[in-house]
């Protein structure tokens, strides 16, 4: 079984978003709701530490990310041959992986295990951490917090040429959309108030950038 210090040496100590803090929260939230929704542990432990453990935005930015799922299922296929995992076992954690992107849902979760680790993921994705990390995402990227977003982006969620993806417009994209794509009851419960929190924020944010409050 991977270890949580196999998974430090994996990670980048400088990528504040899918780095190694953001990998140990969702193991730690996975754990929570796998006893919750009766997942095999071991599955979603092994997953929840290989999830992001290829294509960080310190190692090639948005194109790094783009694939990173399918990059990290492979690595973590590496990892578990070689600790001698059935290939049964393998294929229900790459499976975990692979479907835990938000912005590919060509693999939808199929079994508790993988419901789980995407639950854990978007959780980390909202609330005070999601704010945090939108606006750590903005500033890795050399893109501002805030701009308005054109009637184009807000019809389509694609940004108009010139047109920065701003902290705001992931709000507007991803974040604010996550709590309704929860697949457990738990993760649905725990995701009512970081919701809150994270709609409070972006509300004030785009208000104070207008000059209305």
């Amino acid at each position: 079984m991977p270890t949580i210090e196999d998974a430090q040496s994996w990670y980048p100590a400088n990528d504040h978003v899918h780095g190694f803090d953001h990998v140990l929260r969702v193991y730690r939230m996975a754990e929570v709701l796998s006893l919750a929704e009766h997942a095999d542990i071991e599955i979603v432990r092994a997953a929840a530490l290989l999830h992001d453990a290829q294509g960080s935005e310190t190692e090639g930015g948005d194109k790094g990310r783009l694939n990173h799922h399918y990059a990290s299922a492979e690595f973590a296929r590496q990892i578990l041959e070689t600790e001698g995992w059935s290939e049964d076992r393998i294929q229900e954690v790459l499976h975990c992986i692979r479907a835990h992107r938000f912005r590919d849902n060509s693999e939808q979760p199929h079994n508790i295990e993988a419901k789980v680790i995407f639950d854990a993921d978007k959780l980390d994705a909202i609330g005070a951490i999601g704010v945090a990390r939108a606006l750590s995402y903005s500033v890795i990227e050399g893109l501002p917090f805030y701009s308005q977003p054109s009637i184009h982006f807000l019809k389509t969620g694609k940004t108009e040429p010139q047109e920065p993806h701003t902290a705001y417009h992931e709000y507007l994209f991803k974040l604010r959309n996550i709590k309704k794509m929860l697949y457990t009851p738990t993760a649905q419960a725990i995701a009512e108030q970081r919701h809150l929190i994270m709609d409070k924020f972006f509300t004030q944010l785009a208000a104070e950038f207008e000059a209305k409050k």
